[in-house]
C-alpha cells in the first residue's frame, strides 16, 4: 500500500520540504517549500537563524498536509556537529554557526586534557576546530552550559518543536567527537573533558525510531486532521544521502556534494587507526548501524562564496553560464588545496585563492572562468584523493563512484571526478538526503519493508544516474 511522508531537509544553505509517496514499487517526491539559510552575524557572533528555518518547515508541511492530508510520518535532517541550549523548554539563544570562529581556546583546553590521537582511538571522528566538543568547550568556558538544562543537536531541535520529545538521534551524535563509535554511546570520559554535564544530554535513538505523534501545538497550525508521527531518521544529512545512493557498497564509493563534500566507503565496522586519523578520516555512524568512513572535503562552500563575492562586487553571476566559460578554459589551472582553513571562513574567495597562488609561486586564475575552473579542479582532485584513500583503508576494491546531491548536477566537476580518479561516475539522484529520510520513515510506518540493500535497490528502480566515463 502506498504511504506518503515528509522530509524536512535542512542544508548549511537552503532547506526544502519534499512530500514522499513511498510503495513497494514507488519511490515519488514533491518539493512543498524551498528557502534560504542565511548565517546571521550579530556583534561579532555567528548565529543559525533557526526561527525562519521553522517557519520554512510549517509551511512546507502544511503545503503538504493540504495536498496529502493522509501524511503518515515526518522527519528531520540537518548538517552535522551544531546545536541548541535548552532550559524548561525554551531555546535560550539562537545556535551559534560551526564557522563562528570561538574554538580557538577550547582545542588547546581539551587537547591538553585528552590528545587528538586518544580522542580518535575513542570516536573515530577527524579531528576539526568545528566538532561539537569543541564548541561545547567553548560554552562551557564562558558558563553558558550552567543555564541550560538540554543540550539538543540540530536535527533533534526540530524533533522536539515538532513532537515536544527530547532525543538524540545516533548518526548526529556520531558528529560531535563525544559518541564512543565502539559502543554507540556517549562517552562520559570526553563529556568531562569538554566539561559537559552528561544529564545535558539526551539518550540515544537509532534511525527508524518513531518518537511520538505531532504535538498539539503543531498540529493545529499545520491543520492536520489525521494522526503523524514524528520518526527519527539518519538526522545527518550525510548518512540519510548515504542511504539513498544505489550502490553495491562492496566495491563501491560515494561522494555527497552540497556546502560540504563527503567522500567515502560504507563498511560495517569502524577503521581506527593511525593511518585514518593522520590521513584525515572521519567514522560516522549511518543507518542500520553501518560505518561511513570518510573525509570532510570543503565542497561547493568555495564556489558559493566565490559567485558571492562577485555579486557583492556588482556583478551579476548566473551559474550554468559560469560552469560552461569555466568547461572551455584550455590553459591548465592550479590545483589548491580546498581543505586549507583560511577557505572555512565567509568572505572573499576569490582573494584567498589568489593569495594562496602567490605565496607558492603559483599563476593564479586570471578570470572568473578561470577561478570557477580552479575551485572545481581542486575539489575533482581532492574527491578523487579522497575515494580512494578510502577504498584502500577501507579494503574496498572502488569500481564505481556515485555522487549525490547538489554537486551530482554539476557536469564538469563529475566529469573532471572521473578523469582524476580514473573511475566511472554515476551521478544522481539530486535529492538523496530528503530520499534518504523518506525511505526510513516509510519501512518505520510499514509503507515497506527490508534491509538497508532494499531500500536501495528501490532508489535503482526508480532514479537513473547519469554515467560519466573516464577520459
Amino acid at each position: 500500500m502506498v504511504g506518503h511522508v515528509v522530509a524536512l531537509d535542512f542544508g548549511a544553505t537552503s532547506g526544502r520540504v519534499i512530500l514522499g509517496e513511498v510503495g513497494p514499487d514507488q519511490l515519488r517526491t514533491a518539493t512543498h517549500a524551498r528557502f534560504t539559510n542565511r548565517a546571521v552575524s550579530v556583534r561579532g557572533c555567528l548565529h543559525w537563524d533557526v526561527l525562519s528555518l521553522w517557519q520554512g518547515a510549517l509551511d512546507g508541511l502544511t503545503s503538504a498536509i493540504r495536498e496529502v492530508p493522509t501524511v503518515s510520518s515526518v522527519a528531520t535532517d540537518t548538517w552535522g556537529v551544531d546545536y541548541g541550549l535548552l532550559r524548561d523548554g525554551q531555546l535560550l539563544g539562537n545556535p551559534r554557526h560551526y564557522r563562528d570562529e570561538r574554538t580557538d581556546a577550547a582545542v588547546e583546553r581539551v587537547q591538553s586534557l585528552s590528545p587528538q590521537a586518544e580522542q580518535y582511538a575513542a570516536t573515530g571522528i577527524q579531528f576539526m576546530p568545528i566538532n561539537t566538543i569543541y564548541q561545547l568547550s567553548a560554552d562551557a568556558a564562558e558558563n553558558r552550559l550552567e543555564l541550560a538544562d538540554t543540550v539538543l543537536l540540530m536535527p533533534d531541535l526540530f524533533t522536539y518543536w515538532l513532537s515536544g520529545i527530547s532525543i538524540a538521534e545516533t548518526t548526529m551524535a556520531s558528529t560531535t567527537g563525544l559518541l564512543d563509535v565502539h559502543t554507540r554511546q556517549w562517552s562520559d570520559s570526553l563529556l568531562d573533558v569538554a566539561g559537559v554535564r552528561r544529564e545535558l544530554l539526551p539518550e540515544l535513538v537509532i534511525p527508524g525510531t518513531r518518537v511520538g505523534e505531532l504535538d498539539a501545538d503543531v498540529v493545529a497550525q499545520v491543520r492536520a486532521e489525521s494522526p503523524i508521527e514524528v520518526v527519527a531518521v539518519g538526522s545527518h544529512d550525510t548518512a540519510s544521502a548515504v542511504t539513498a545512493i544505489p550502490m553495491q557498497p562492496e566495491t563501491a564509493a560515494f561522494i555527497s556534494c552540497g556546502t560540504w563534500g563527503l567522500a567515502g566507503v560504507e563498511l560495517e565496522s569502524p577503521v581506527v587507526t593511525e593511518a585514518t586519523r593522520t590521513g584525515g578520516f572521519t567514522n560516522e555512524v549511518g543507518v542500520d548501524g553501518r560505518i561511513l568512513l570518510m573525509r570532510n572535503v570543503m565542497g561547493l562552500w568555495i564556489l558559493s562564496e566565490a559567485v558571492r563575492q562577485w555579486e557583492r562586487d556588482g556583478e551579476a553571476i548566473s551559474l550554468p553560464e559560469l560552469i560552461e566559460a569555466a568547461s572551455a578554459v584550455s590553459d591548465a589551472m592550479p590545483v589548491v588545496d580546498v581543505n586549507d582553513p583560511r577557505f572555512l571562513a565567509p568572505g572573499n574567495m576569490p582573494r584567498r585563492i589568489t593569495e594562496w597562488c602567490t605565496e607558492r609561486g603559483i599563476r593564479a586564475p586570471g578570470n572568473r572562468a578561470e577561478m570557477a575552473r580552479c575551485i572545481i579542479e581542486s575539489l575533482a582532485q581532492a574527491f578523487a584523493d579522497a575515494v580512494l584513500s578510502a577504498g584502500l583503508l577501507g579494503d574496498v576494491p572502488v569500481k564505481t563512484i556515485h555522487i549525490v546531491g547538489g554537486g551530482s548536477l554539476n557536469r564538469l566537476l563529475c566529469q573532471r571526478t572521473a578523469d582524476r580518479a580514473g573511475i566511472p561516475v554515476l551521478a544522481g539522484p539530486v535529492e538523496a538526503t530528503a530520499l534518504g529520510s523518506v525511505l526510513v520513515q516509510a519501512r518505520a510506518m510499514g509503507h515497506i519493508s527490508g534491509s538497508l540493500d532494499s531500500l536501495r535497490d528501490l532508489v535503482r528502480r526508480t532514479h537513473h544516474p547519469v554515467s560519466y566515463t573516464p577520459r
